[in-house]
């Protein structure tokens, strides 16, 4: 029979060898973080307990710790103006942490319906080609057409919108689209967003919105309608379908002259 060493106990190394130890030790503190956050974002604790575990989470500052931060954004407390202090604790917690909060933001930002909050951290924390990295992340999961809830949506869009460093060329392309959303108020602040970079492309998406034999929506052409007055954007061929969708109360105050939408 071949030799082979003999394996020795590993007491006889001198080594005390305890599987459970290490593992039980990071199973602990990975439970009691999620206790923390569990803390965090319950709305029915009293504020001091939600106030205690959020200071636990910044000072943790890994990054469950920080989605744990953001998750508190997705819940709404009784007393809006409670809710509200917290909200905005967290996105200076979140923002004096820089880079470091763009991984947990993306997380949050992938699955999340309210986003607001969430984008007014990623406006300040990285710079405009990977904030617009992250918002083309979210668009692409929130296509135009039919959504039951468009809550994500109109955030992005809203904030895009409203963005001071973006241009035409940032939020054109990617609004123009939902001008056809199957949500009125998609639509709305769309129009709103790219009517901010002024341009005869932007009058061209907004004109042809006007037109859209599908757009039944009288509040919405009748916005349409004073965007394109205001701007003086002529109408061009499209004169005669503008004067058919100009029907019902909402937009009887308007009329066409010299191939202008203008208000009577």
């Amino acid at each position: 029979m071949p030799w082979a060493p003999r394996a020795l106990p590993i007491a006889a190394l001198g080594v005390s060898f305890r599987p459970n130890m290490v593992f039980g030790l990071f199973s602990n503190k990975e439970k009691a973080l999620q206790k923390t956050i569990e803390r965090a974002t319950n709305k029915l604790s009293q504020q001091p307990d939600r106030w205690a575990a959020m200071e636990k989470l910044r000072e943790d500052g890994s990054e469950e710790a920080l989605f744990g931060l953001c998750r508190r954004f997705a819940i709404v407390c009784q007393k809006a103006s409670e809710d509200e202090a917290e909200k905005a604790w967290v996105v200076d917690v979140l923002v004096a942490k820089g880079p470091l909060a763009l991984a947990p933001l993306r997380r949050y930002l992938k699955n999340q319906a309210q986003l607001a909050f969430a984008l007014a951290v990623l406006g300040q924390i990285v710079d405009k080609d990977k904030a617009l990295e992250v918002i083309d992340d979210v668009l692409a999961t929130e296509e135009p057409g039919y959504t039951r809830d468009p809550e994500r949506r109109l955030d992005v869009i809203k904030w895009l919108g409203e963005w001071k460093q973006a241009t035409a060329a940032d939020v054109v392309p990617r609004l123009a689209p939902y001008l056809k959303d199957h949500s009125e108020d998609v639509r709305y602040f769309a129009a709103e967003g790219i009517a901010r970079h002024w341009s005869p492309e932007v009058g061209d998406h907004l004109l042809a919105a006007l037109v859209n034999p599908e757009e039944e929506a009288g509040r919405f052409k009748r916005f349409l309608a004073e965007l394109l007055a205001q701007h003086k954007h002529p109408l061009g061929d499209a004169a005669d379908k503008v004067r058919s969708a100009l029907v019902g109360p909402a937009t009887e105050g308007f009329g066409i002259r010299d191939g202008l939408l203008v208000a009577r």
